[in-house]
């Protein structure tokens, strides 16, 4: 960040930091996020903002997801953001705003991917010459988080105790693996949509907005054909949730709220983010 600031002439107000999540496990008010705020600020030199889920979890809330606010504010066009990313989450704005994970997504299908020696299966070239395995489909479809009323999230323990094993279990092709776990992606999001009749749009974000087979199995999921399906540019998938952390540390800053009580269930809507000045 700083050799970028530098390079180009630009002074940032500050840095605002999302941190890689190695744990998370909100039942026992833990949720953990890779980064130290005050060595990222002495090494970019400027003001960083980070740690953004302590307080919420801190409140009992899950801590996550965190870009409803800037859903809300930023792409207040959108009935529905979708999110795919190592796990997929939705961003629903009715009379209240709610929003939760979904399923894994990417974590699972780049695991499955690199049994081709590949990090990613693009475009979703491995999947669409797979079969679906309806026996492993209903397994995971029958998993009991998605019985579990928002809201909600997941991490990658999780994906790992639960997922894992199921997939471990079916001694089949890796390509039918692979494609069942993409119909199971796309089986459970479309239950999120499909319960809405009215004339809605929907913006996909996220890596996942990049895999077009997975794209085409959602919206051959969608039962309800009101539902207008947006893919952006590529800035916006891929950078639309650092736009939204920026969006985040405008708000701590100005000691707005950044976390809602409706999308985390923490005790109340909270202002999270530690702040290193440089």
């Amino acid at each position: 960040v700083y050799d970028y600031c530098k390079k180009n002439d630009f002074q940032a107000d500050f840095l605002a930091s999302h941190g890689h999540t190695v744990f998370h496990q909100p039942n026992l008010n833990l949720s953990y996020q890779l980064g130290h705020g005050a060595s990222i600020a002495a090494a970019a030199k400027m003001q960083t903002i980070c740690d953004f889920r302590a307080m919420d979890v801190a409140l009992n809330g899950h801590g996550a997801p965190l870009v409803p606010i800037g859903d809300y504010y930023l792409f207040d066009q959108y009935d529905y953001c979708l999110n795919i990313g190592g796990i997929a989450n939705i961003t629903a704005k009715d009379k209240v705003l709610t929003a939760y994970d979904i399923c894994p997504a990417n974590y699972v299908l780049n695991y499955l991917a690199k049994g081709f020696n590949v990090e990613y299966d693009n475009n979703g070239e491995i999947a669409s010459r797979g079969k679906i395995n309806e026996s492993l489909l209903e397994e995971l479809n029958n998993v009991e988080f998605y019985k579990i009323t928002t809201p909600k999230s997941l991490g990658r323990e999780w994906i790992e105790e639960q997922i894992f094993p199921i997939l471990k279990k079916y001694k089949i092709h890796q390509t039918d693996k692979i494609r069942s776990f993409v119909e199971h992606i796309a089986v459970q999001i479309s239950r999120q949509i499909n319960a809405s009749a009215a004339k809605k749009n929907l913006l996909i974000t996220g890596g996942g907005a990049h895999n077009s087979f997975l794209i085409s199995r959602i919206k051959d999921n969608l039962q309800n054909k009101n539902i207008s399906v947006e893919i952006p540019s590529n800035d916006i998938i891929d950078y639309k949730e650092a736009i939204i952390f920026a969006f985040l540390g405008v708000l701590r800053i100005e000691k707005q709220v950044n976390s809602l009580q409706s999308v985390t269930a923490a005790s109340k809507d909270n202002v999270g983010g530690a702040i290193y000045y440089y």
